[in-house]
């Protein structure tokens, strides 16, 4: 079957994820330019707790002790290895919160969507993306000119920033994809979780590529983030067998009474 091929999707929702998604982008790259970078991870770091508590209170959806602990602990170690300084201003704090919302229900809607219609992350990709790019191309230079009044489209592209432009592009589809992929086989909060992890390499391989400063609290906080994903996966691991071996349980009943 095509990856691309027509799917019964609603118009309205999948237009209404779109700009959801740009509006999303948008507000983490204005909270990053208005808050001090350990505010900015404070901010990544309310995504795991608001996911679960929107997931909690709209679809019903149980997270365990074992989980919560687990996540508690990642979260914990995160903090500890990227949180510095913690600036705060009023527009930067409203920013932050809205970013964290609109991320938390545009990545709950990316899991809804493709098991709702039950289809690809391709194919609500294709579906979404030009909502989302028509989004971030008209907001994007009005909030640009707004606040560095500065004219986005007066800047003199040269050969090198316009390759540097499409490269960061292809990056970015490349992004999208694998993001959409992980959140439709996983979970949001999985999807989180991962990215956590590729904030530890990040900074592991900063000191050991690019000998990059660090410290013991870096390490501790790495190391404390890593115990957490390794019991996030276990317990999701155990909890995925058991719910199977529940269901297989249920259904076999009926099969011998057949």
């Amino acid at each position: 079957m095509n990856l691309f091929e027509h799917k019964p999707f609603d118009a309205t929702a999948v237009m209404g994820f779109g700009i959801l998604n740009g509006i999303s982008i948008g507000l983490l790259n204005l909270s990053l330019g208005f808050n001090s970078v350990g505010f900015y991870q404070m901010t990544k770091l309310a995504i795991i707790p608001c996911t679960v508590l929107l997931e909690t209170l709209f679809f019903r959806k149980k997270f365990s002790r074992n989980i919560q602990l687990s996540l508690a602990i990642l979260l914990l170690g995160v903090g500890i290895a990227t949180v510095t300084d913690l600036q705060l201003n009023l527009l930067g704090s409203i920013l932050s919160l809205l970013a964290v919302i609109t991320t938390c229900v545009a990545q709950i809607m990316t899991n809804t969507i493709q098991k709702k219609f039950k289809v690809s992350s391709t194919q609500l990709l294709y579906q979404s993306c030009p909502y989302q790019s028509i989004t971030l191309f008209i907001v994007g230079p009005f909030l640009d000119g707004l606040l560095t009044n500065l004219n986005v489209f007066a800047f003199k592209y040269t050969p090198q920033v316009l390759f540097f432009i499409v490269l960061s592009c292809l990056i970015s589809v490349t992004v999208n994809f694998s993001t959409f992929l992980v959140i439709g086989k996983t979970s949001p909060v999985t999807y989180q979780v991962l990215g956590h992890l590729k904030t530890c390499l990040v900074l592991a391989f900063g000191y050991g590529l690019l000998h990059d400063q660090f410290s013991w609290r870096n390490i501790m906080g790495i190391l404390i983030a890593v115990v957490g994903m390794v019991l996030y996966s276990y317990y999701c691991t155990v909890e995925s067998q058991q719910q199977k071996a529940s269901e297989s349980s249920a259904q076999l009943p009926q099969v011998v009474h057949r």
